[in-house]
C-alpha cells in the first residue's frame, strides 16, 4: 500500500477519528484540552482551529493522501495539525524534532510530503537539505502566509470526510538502530484499533485527568493525544525535559497521568533519594519505548508509589500490545518479583503469539520470537516492499523481539534477535545481563554486546555509567556478576565510558557502542 485511494472493491468504511474527536469536543467543550506553559485551548477552540487548518491546507491546493510533515518542537500546533489531517484524509508525516536536518532532508524526501509545518529558525537549517519544493508553513512568521495567518483566512466548519479502514492516515518513521530509513504506514483502521485499546484499558483516563506529555508528541508519546480527547482529559504539553522544573512543574498544575521513557524516570530517581511521592496527584506513571530492569522499577515504585503501567509495543503494531498495569506491579512486587521483568499481557484485541523459526507456537517458558496479528498492525513500510516482505507475513507483524510467555499469559522480552551474543554455543540475552549490572550501586547505565572472541567465537562485552562520585573497579564488577551470573554470560571486557549514545528517540545505540569492535570482521557475528 503506497498510496491514500481505495483500490478495489473490498472498501471497508470506517469513522474518521476526527469526527469521534469532534463529538468529544462538543461534550466539553468548555473545558481545557490542550496547555502549554504559555497557551490554553479549549476543546471548542481546538475544534475550531483544527477545523480551520483542514479547509487552509486544502486551499493550498493539497488533495486526500498528500503528505503533511510536521517538524516542530511539543507545541499544541502538533495536536490541530494532527486533527486537521485526519479531517481531510491528508496524510500525518511527523518528523523527530531532535532529528538534524540533513536527516530531516533525508526524511522529507522519502516521505515525499508536499508541505511542512516547521518554525522559521528550522525552515533556514533544512532549506539546503531539502529536495524537490516542498512548501514550508511557518508557525511564528507573520501574514497571511503564516500559519496564524492561513487560519485567520479560513472558514471554522469542517465536517470529517469519509474513510475506509486501508486508507493511510499516518507515516510513522521508526527508531531502530539498524540505520535503515523507514515509515510504518498506518491506516485509518490501525488508528481506530489504537483508540479502542487505549480506552478498554481499566486504568484508563476520563474527564477531570490531566496528562503530561514531555517526549516527543510527534511519536510514542503522541500516541496518547487521540484517546485523551476522545476522554475529555486536559493535555499538558511540555517543550523539553529538565527534571527539577519538571516535577515542579507537575506538582504545581496536579497533574494526574504521564508517560515517560525509561532515561527521564532514572534520571528523575537520580535526585530523588529518600523522597516519596513528590508527585501527590500523580496516578499512573507509564513508561515504554524501551526496557527498564526490575531493580530501578522497585526503585521508582518506592519513590513515587503504586502508580506504574509498562506498555509494550511500536509503530508496527500502532503502540502498545501489551501491558504490566499498575495491578501487576504490585503483585508482582508483594508474590510474584519475577514478573517486573515481564511486559505484561496482551490487550483483549490483540492477538500476540510467540513462534518458533517454523513458525509454530513454542511452550509455556519456552523462547521464541514476538509475533502480532490484529486490526493495529501496520499496511507495511512505505514505498519498501523488500523491507515490509521481512516482517509482516500473512498479515502479521515479526517484532524480531524474542521472548516467553508464562501460564498466565504474561510475556517476558529476553532481547532482540539481532542483539542476541552467541558465545561458545550458549545464548546470552544483553538484556539479562544489564538487568544484573543495574542492581550494582555503582552503576548508573549499561549497554552489554558481543565482541569478536578468538575462542568462544563471541564474547560478552559491557560499557558501564557510573554514578556521580563512585570510582571504576572492574574487578569488583566482574565479582557481582560472578555471583548472579554463569560463567558464559559475564561481561568479559569492562569499560567505563562518560555516557552511552542514544537515538533521537532515546533508545540505546547498542549498534553503534558494537561497532569498533568488530572493524576488520567480514559480518558483526563470529
Amino acid at each position: 500500500m503506497n498510496n491514500a485511494s481505495p483500490t478495489t472493491a473490498a472498501v471497508r468504511p470506517v469513522t474518521n477519528v476526527a469526527t469521534l474527536v469532534a463529538r468529544s469536543a462538543r461534550a466539553h467543550a468548555r473545558q481545557v484540552a490542550v496547555r502549554s506553559a504559555d497557551r490554553s485551548l479549549s476543546y471548542a477552540e481546538l475544534e475550531q482551529r483544527a477545523c480551520r487548518l483542514a479547509n487552509a491546507l486544502l486551499g493550498l491546493g493539497l488533495a486526500r493522501g498528500d503528505r503533511v510533515g510536521i517538524y516542530l518542537p511539543n507545541c499544541p500546533e502538533i495536536v490541530e495539525l494532527e486533527l486537521a489531517c485526519y479531517k481531510a484524509a491528508l496524510v500525518k508525516a511527523p518528523f523527530n524534532a531532535r532529528l538534524s536536518p540533513a536527516e530531516v532532508g533525508e526524511v522529507a524526501a522519502n516521505s515525499e510530503a508536499t508541505l511542512i509545518v516547521t518554525t522559521a529558525e528550522r525552515a533556514e537549517a533544512i532549506r539546503p537539505h531539502l529536495r524537490g519544493a516542498p512548501r514550508l508553513v511557518l508557525l511564528d512568521a507573520a501574514g497571511d502566509d503564516g500559519y496564524e495567518g492561513l487560519l485567520a483566512r479560513a472558514t471554522d466548519r469542517f465536517e470529517a470526510v469519509p474513510v475506509h479502514a486501508d486508507e493511510l492516515a499516518v507515516l510513522h518513521y521508526t527508531s531502530g538502530s539498524s540505520g535503515v530509513l523507514k515509515a510504518a504506514m498506518q491506516t485509518f483502521g490501525n488508528r481506530l484499533a489504537q483508540l479502542r485499546k487505549f480506552l478498554i484499558r481499566s486504568e484508563g483516563m476520563r474527564s477531570g485527568h490531566s496528562l503530561g506529555l514531555v517526549g516527543p508528541i510527534t511519536h510514542a508519546s503522541g500516541m496518547q493525544i487521540v484517546p485523551a480527547l476522545c476522554s475529555g482529559v486536559t493535555i499538558r504539553i511540555f517543550s523539553g525535559f529538565e527534571p527539577g522544573r519538571f516535577l515542579a512543574d507537575m506538582k504545581a498544575e496536579r497533574i494526574t497521568h504521564t508517560f515517560m521513557v525509561p532515561t527521564m524516570i532514572n534520571m528523575l530517581l537520580a535526585g530523588l533519594e529518600g523522597q516519596y511521592r513528590p508527585l501527590p496527584d500523580l496516578q499512573r506513571l507509564g513508561y515504554g519505548a524501551a526496557p527498564m530492569a526490575p531493580a530501578r522499577i522497585l526503585r521508582a515504585m518506592d519513590v513515587f508509589g503504586p502508580v506504574l503501567s509498562q506498555g509494550y509495543g511500536a509503530g508496527e503494531t500502532t503502540s502498545g500490545v501489551c501491558a504490566l498495569s499498575t495491578e501487576d506491579h504490585l503483585h508482582a512486587r508483594a508474590a510474584r518479583p519475577e514478573r517486573l521483568a515481564s511486559c505484561g499481557r496482551p490487550f483483549l484485541e490483540c492477538d500476540v503469539q510467540i513462534l518458533d523459526d517454523a513458525g509454530e507456537p513454542v511452550a509455556i517458558g519456552e523462547i521464541g520470537e514476538i509475533v502480532v496479528g490484529g486490526n493495529d498492525v501496520f499496511a507495511g513500510y512505505w514505498r519498501a516492499p523488500e523491507l515490509t516482505a521481512e516482517v509482516l507475513k500473512n498479515g502479521r507483524y515479526h517484532t524480531g523481539d524474542l521472548a516467553r510467555m508464562d501460564e498466565d499469559g504474561f510475556v517476558y522480552i529476553v532481547d532482540r534477535k539481532k542483539d542476541m551474543v552467541i558465545s561458545g554455543g550458549f545464548n546470552v540475552y544483553p538484556s539479562e545481563v544489564e538487568a544484573v549490572l543495574y542492581q550494582h550501586e555503582a552503576v548508573q547505565d549499561a549497554c552489554v554486546f558481543a565482541i569478536p572472541d578468538d575462542k568462544w567465537g563471541e564474547a560478552v562485552a559491557a560499557h558501564v555509567v557510573l554514578k556521580p562520585g563512585r570510582a571504576a573497579d572492574k574487578a569488583l564488577i566482574d565479582a557481582f556478576c560472578s555471583a548472579q551470573l554463569a560463567g558464559f554470560k559475564r561481561p568479559r571486557h569492562i569499560e567505563f565510558v562518560a555516557a552511552l549514545p542514544r537515538n533521537p528517540n532515546g533508545k540505546v545505540m547498542r549498534r553503534a557502542v558494537q561497532a569498533p569492535y568488530w572493524q576488520g570482521q567480514s559480518r558483526m557475528v563470529n
